[in-house]
This record gives structure tokens, C-alpha cells and sequence, in this order.
């Protein structure tokens, strides 16, 4: 098994980091720190940092395509805990979208991704409320639509090559469902179990390389994991962390793999343990990477005024 190499461990404490994605047009990286209320730029291969306050938990999000008109006043698309909006993190300015769940409380928003069609997806998770499940939203022109519901905690969104096939994992079942997609419509079809990953893990953040196989970060698992077409595990790559969150592949080549952590629920010890804890790990990978997907240009009051949301002011 080919290894990965660390490069650069960069120090930030995260709580919880989440949502990396790769900027190729300005060779950053951008992640978020859902509990710490932080968005982060790292340049590559400079790794001059940019932060940013938010005004509310953010999850995931995506980069407007550089021909929306809307471009020059909102940078961002976002699932914000409450739901999805335009934002300028520098003058934390935003034109909210859609709030699917605003009379459910309890319920935030979790991974999310924008498929190769350019729609941008996010799901829902329980909270405060065991009684509760989230869901998995699709947001294109047309507005906001549930597709996935009665999740517990929605993780590892990501399509393969040719957009036949979605993966989706619900955490804590611990198993990576794949589901028929119809790329032109974004419709999910008949679903099936593609892995299990290793006991005393959980499936969180995905990403697809250039050879069609699947790299999972393992929560709780100290590892990324990495499966074939078939869902056979073919390498599982350790780490200095128990709590991986999420992955991307980077850099001019596509053979870096930043991955975002975790210090969440760990106690003392186990943080003087894994010093790394909720750093950003930066590694030479054997493996490389296919370009992020661009978000469509969509018209965003259009979709505002279908989103079926409370507007508000920001």
C-alpha cells in the first residue's frame, strides 16, 4: 500500500473542522470550523491564512462561479446551521435563500457538496432532539427539495466519475450507501450498502479520486479508509488523529490531500495524547484527485422567491 506523507500539520485548534474544498483559481484551500464560528483560507504552497468570523454555525459550502452576477457582492454559497445563503465573509453580508427546516428547531445543517452539474446539496442533522431526523436537501433553480429523509447524521455526499452513482452515508449506521443518480434531473434512485467501514468508526467526509475509488475519513477510527468501485477497502491510511472530518484533494496537480479535524468530545488526556487535534493535516498523497466541481450560475432571487423561505435582513 502506498503511503501518505505529512507535509505540514498547521496549528489551529479547531472544534470541529468540516467542508474543506480546493480553489484552483487561487490555489487555496477553504474550510470551516462549525463550533468555533471560523471560515478559513490557506494559500498553497505559501500557507498564508486568512480567517474569518461567521455570524452563525456554517457546515459547508461552495465558491459562485466566477460568471454570477452576483459575484461581486456575495463570494460564498452556504449551509449556514439555519439554512442556505449567499455570504461575503469579509463584510459578513447575507441574502438568505431557503430555511427548509425553520419550524423545526433542534435540527442543524451538516456535509454538503456541489455535485458535477453544479447544484449544491447539504443535509440535515438531529441536534437536541432524539426524536427528530434530518434531511438531505437538493438546492438548484427551481428551489429546495428534500430527497434523503430520516437521517441521523448525513455524511460522505459525493458522485462518481460519470454521475451515475451517489454516495451517502447516515454516520452512526457506520455503513456508505450508493444510489442510482440521474444527473440531468438530480434524482435519486434504488440505493444499495457499498461498504461497512472498520468497527468503532464512522463514515464522515468523502471524496473521489481519478480512479473512480472513494476516500473516506473515518470518525473515531484514527484513519482515512479507501474503497474500489465494488466497495471493497483496498488501503486504510492511519493518523495522528482519532476524529478525521473531511477531505480534499489540492494543489496543481491534485496530489495533495488536505484533511480537516476534529477536538470535539475528546477529554484532557486524549487531547495531550493527539496533539494534532483539530489541526489542518497536509499530506503528499499516492493518489490524485479530480477537480472540484463549479457551482452553476443560478438566479438567486429566482430561487429565493421558490426556496420557500422566511427572509430576513443581514
Amino acid at each position: 500500500m502506498s503511503e501518505l506523507t505529512l507535509l505540514h500539520s498547521i496549528p489551529l485548534q479547531n472544534k470541529l473542522g468540516e467542508g474543506i474544498i480546493w480553489h484552483a483559481a487561487s490555489q487555496s484551500v477553504w474550510w470551516t470550523d462549525i463550533h468555533g464560528r471560523f471560515l478559513y483560507q490557506l494559500f498553497w504552497p505559501s500557507l498564508q491564512l486568512n480567517s474569518y468570523p461567521l455570524p452563525e454555525r456554517m457546515s459547508c459550502f461552495a465558491l459562485l462561479n466566477p460568471n454570477d452576477p452576483m459575484r461581486s457582492d456575495y463570494s460564498l454559497l452556504v449551509a449556514f446551521e439555519s439554512g442556505f445563503a449567499l455570504y461575503q465573509p469579509a463584510t459578513q453580508d447575507i441574502f438568505w435563500l431557503a430555511k427548509p427546516e425553520r419550524h423545526l428547531s433542534g435540527n442543524r445543517m451538516n456535509d454538503g457538496r456541489v455535485d458535477r452539474q453544479g447544484r449544491f446539496w447539504a443535509g440535515t442533522m438531529r441536534e437536541l432532539n432524539p426524536d427528530q431526523t434530518g434531511t438531505l436537501y437538493r438546492l438548484d433553480q427551481q428551489g429546495c427539495h428534500p430527497v434523503l429523509p430520516g437521517l441521523q447524521i448525513p455524511n460522505s455526499l459525493c458522485w462518481n466519475k460519470n454521475s451515475s452513482l451517489m454516495y451517502h452515508a447516515d454516520s452512526p449506521t457506520g455503513q456508505i450507501y450508493c444510489y442510482q443518480f440521474e444527473a440531468g434531473q438530480g434524482s435519486v434512485g434504488h440505493s444499495e450498502l457499498f461498504a461497512t467501514v472498520p468497527a468503532g468508526a464512522e463514515p464522515d467526509g468523502a471524496v473521489i479520486d481519478a480512479d473512480d475509488h472513494l476516500l473516506c475519513a473515518l470518525w473515531g477510527g484514527n484513519a482515512i479508509a479507501r474503497y474500489s468501485p465494488s466497495g471493497q477497502q483496498v488501503a486504510v491510511h492511519p493518523l495522528p488523529v482519532s476524529q478525521p472530518t473531511c477531505l480534499a484533494f489540492a494543489g496543481p496537480e491534485l496530489d495533495l490531500l488536505f484533511v480537516t479535524t476534529a477536538r470535539q468530545g475528546l477529554t484532557e488526556p486524549q487531547l495531550q495524547a493527539e496533539p494534532e487535534a483539530g489541526s489542518l493535516l497536509i499530506y503528499q498523497s499516492p493518489y490524485q484527485g479530480l477537480p472540484e466541481s463549479e457551482l452553476a450560475v443560478m438566479d438567486w432571487l429566482v430561487l429565493q422567491k421558490n426556496g420557500g423561505c422566511d427572509v430576513e435582513a443581514g
